[in-house]
Parts: C-alpha cells; sequence; structure tokens
C-alpha cells in the first residue's frame, strides 16, 4: 500500500497506560476493490486493541479506512495492511484486526490478524 497511508493515522496519549483495558473499534462500511474482477469489495473491520502508551484517533482512522476505497487489494493483504499500519503508528501491548467481508457468489470470507506486544496471549487480562 501507499506509504502515505499510515501518515493519515494520528494518536493520542493514553490517559491509563497502568491498566489494561481493551478498545473495540467497528468499522461497519469498508470498502476496497478486488484486485482480479475490479469489483467492489464490502466488508466489516472490527480493530480490537490494548493500548500501551498511545491510541488511535477515530477521525484519522475514518479517513484512513476510507483511503482504502479505490485500492485493489485482497482480503488477506488489507487485513495484514491495516494491522501493520496500526501497530507502528501505536505499538500496543495487544491488537486484533478481525475483516468480515460480505458474500460475493456464494462465498463469504473472514481474516482474523493479531500482534503481540511481546506477552504471550494466555498472559494478557482485560480489566
Amino acid at each position: 500500500m501507499p506509504e502515505d497511508f499510515r501518515a493519515i493515522l494520528e494518536t493520542f496519549e493514553n490517559q491509563h497506560p497502568q491498566r489494561d483495558y481493551e478498545i473495540e473499534i467497528s468499522v461497519p462500511e469498508f470498502t476496497s476493490v478486488c484486485p482480479k474482477t475490479g469489483q467492489p469489495d464490502f466488508g466489516t473491520i472490527t480493530i480490537s486493541y490494548i493500548p500501551e502508551s498511545l491510541c488511535v484517533e477515530l477521525k484519522s482512522l475514518k479517513m484512513y479506512m476510507q483511503a482504502f476505497r479505490n485500492q485493489g487489494i485482497f482480503y488477506e493483504n488489507v487485513t495484514n495492511e491495516i494491522l501493520n499500519d496500526l501497530v507502528a503508528a501505536m505499538q500496543p501491548r495487544w491488537m486484533q484486526v478481525r475483516a468480515e467481508f460480505t458474500p460475493r457468489g456464494g462465498i463469504s470470507s473472514t481474516i482474523t490478524v493479531e500482534h503481540y506486544n511481546e506477552t504471550p496471549p494466555d498472559e494478557l487480562q482485560v480489566i
């Protein structure tokens, strides 16, 4: 993806870095383009994360997500790109990006990717 996509993302300081808490953000109108057919892909992107020192600013996240609207990109790639860009911007303790794409041709796909900041998943505790 273009490097300038990542530059769209803004962050703000986590006011409670001493506490593990989960933030869940839903983007129910995500759109990109199938690189093979040129047809639009529609889906819901759910971002869940436990912040470290930074949180993502929602208006910038909205603009970032909208930047994919005309991009030809496979489901698997866009899901991983979103995770990579958000992790680079925030360095969260844990993050999951779940992309649920609407059916086309009788097939639907759900892609889930995760990032752990050197903490095994069984040691994460959401309060």
